[in-house]
């Protein structure tokens, strides 16, 4: 049994990481940098909380950004590779960093992505893209539903997203780990984390609710955007 004397020294932990700046210490080397929320972390409240957004950005993305540089330094060539190049041509990257690339590369991108699209109010989409929705997904509500169901049947760790081809044709998949449909030369719309460490201070183990929740807070605007981007060619992570 867990003691009080370790839930305490736990919750310290936790306290004093959210309280250490943001500008953390990141390795200055390398090609990427992990850039910073395009909001504030209290944004999402009460849907996602502030320390769960400081904890996911300042020390999660950051250690995938870190970990990525520390790989390409073995590798000049592929140091040069734009990320979502390098991610769909890993069977040419050296298999000494190979796996180091495809998870922190793959985390890289992904959380790129995820903080993009959230600091929103939620609501549904418009334009395009919701006629999008409608032809290939079975209209917006349906949509919800089986993206919630996916995220909840990834089994462990991983991802649910939605791709969009240069068609504009949409999709919903899943992905294990810091895997991205961009490994597959596909583009990626909107996707979001089921990691525990992206709901577990708020949700624990109530992954659904916080599936549920996610909805509130994205910014249709920008994934709007995003699927002009992805129909104009111009689309990367």
């Amino acid at each position: 049994m867990i003691s009080r004397r370790h839930l305490l020294a736990g919750a310290t932990l936790l306290g004093t990481s959210a309280a250490i700046p943001r500008a953390w210490a990141q390795s200055p080397s390398g090609p990427f940098k992990l850039d910073p929320l395009p909001y504030a972390p209290s944004k999402n409240e009460p849907h996602i909380d502030t320390q769960t957004m400081e904890l996911h950005h300042d020390k999660h993305h950051a250690a995938y950004v870190n970990n990525l540089n520390a790989a390409l330094s073995q590798n000049a060539e592929a140091a040069k590779m734009p990320l979502h190049e390098m991610l769909s041509r890993l069977n040419e990257i050296p298999e000494t960093i190979r796996t180091a690339i495809r998870n922190n590369g793959g985390g890289h991108a992904n959380h790129t992505m995820f903080w993009q699209i959230m600091g929103g109010s939620g609501g549904e989409p418009a334009g395009d893209l919701k006629s999008a929705i409608d032809r290939d997904l079975g209209g917006f509500p349906k949509f919800q539903s089986d993206f919630n169901s996916a995220g909840e049947k990834q089994f462990g760790s991983g991802w649910v997203f939605v791709t969009v081809a240069r068609d504009g044709k949409l999709a919903l998949v899943t992905k294990p780990n810091q895997d991205t449909p961009l490994m597959e030369g596909q583009r990626v719309l909107m996707g979001n984390d089921v990691w525990e460490h992206a709901y577990y201070l708020k949700y624990q183990n109530r992954r659904a609710d916080y599936l549920k929740a996610w909805w509130n807070v994205l910014d249709w605007n920008n994934i709007g955007e995003r699927y002009a981007a992805a129909k104009a060619g111009t689309l990367t992570i």
